[in-house]
């Protein structure tokens, strides 16, 4: 198994014994002498960690899992130690689900260590109807507020898990690959109620990156594709004999101004859930 690495220049995280804390040691010291507690926030580059991916189980089982462990081999959380944000509007990108793949896999947020596995309904692997055209996954350190009602999408609530990613660049992603990219745009999706954002960003590792900016360019540079994505995620559960799901913001991509907004947002909301300022109910918080 080839392990994964990202460096993370940057970051406002919650530190915790994985990236934060020598073994057996209680307090974190910084370059001014300040020690800092183990569940405290910072905005800074506190440490570059190496992540590495560990497989538990056989692909396309109800065991498979994907964890993701330091440098020393400790499990941490994509979800929660991975940090969000590397500087200059660059953020980490996790793919959950590899472009032009059906597997639904998702970070099991109920889950200690919060890894990577294969969606379920009533005890059956979940598959998408068709492929995903695009890598998917989630971004780091952000969360969907269940009890916040969004006035600018119709009131919707969040739907309870981290914020999603399309990138929509040419190389095809792996499962728990961290990708660095920069958001363009951003679909309000309501699905069954429930407001799930759909921010399309790139990974800067494509040839062209340097070309797209804004939602704008998108057009310009990947002509029909942010139509193809809100086509695809409004109708794949029509198969089901589920209805076709919604958009907000007049079924329109919003700006990349508009898609950090929603990063920062759900980023504060991830925050106050980490910090039990709001209440995790079955979330895992390790």
């Amino acid at each position: 198994m080839a392990p994964t690495t990202v460096a993370a220049p940057s970051s406002c995280m919650l530190l915790k014994t994985p990236f934060s804390l020598k073994r057996g040691s209680k307090a974190l010291s910084l370059n001014n002498g300040r020690r800092l507690s183990k569940r405290l926030f910072s905005c800074n580059a506190i440490y570059n960690p190496q992540v590495r991916i560990k497989r538990e189980g056989q692909p396309e089982t109800l065991n498979y899992r994907v964890f993701f462990e330091d440098a020393s081999g400790k499990k941490i959380s994509p979800w929660h130690d991975v940090p969000l944000h590397l500087g200059n509007g660059v953020f980490n990108f996790i793919v959950e689900i590899p472009k032009e793949s059906s597997a639904k896999m998702e970070v099991a947020t109920v889950e200690l260590y919060t890894p990577i596995k294969q969606d379920t309904k009533k005890g059956k692997l979940r598959y998408y109807p068709y492929n995903i055209n695009w890598n998917y996954g989630l971004l780091p350190q952000t969360w969907e507020d269940p009890s916040f009602a969004n006035s600018e999408v119709e009131g919707a609530f969040g739907d309870n898990d981290p914020v999603d990613v399309v990138e929509i660049g040419d190389s095809r992603g792996k499962i728990g690959e961290i990708l660095k990219v920069k958001p363009l745009a951003a679909l309000a999706m309501i699905d069954e109620g429930e407001l799930d954002w759909k921010i399309v960003a790139i990974s800067l590792d494509d040839p062209r990156a340097s070309l797209v900016n804004d939602v704008n360019d998108v057009e310009k540079h990947f002509p029909g594709t942010l139509t193809a994505i809100r086509n695809w995620f409004r109708d794949y559960k029509i198969p089901d004999g589920k209805p076709a799901n919604k958009f907000g913001l007049g079924n329109k991509a919003a700006s990349k101004e508009y898609a950090l907004k929603v990063i920062k947002e759900t980023n504060e909301s991830w925050a106050k859930l980490v910090k039990r300022s709001i209440p995790a109910g079955d979330l895992s918080l390790v």
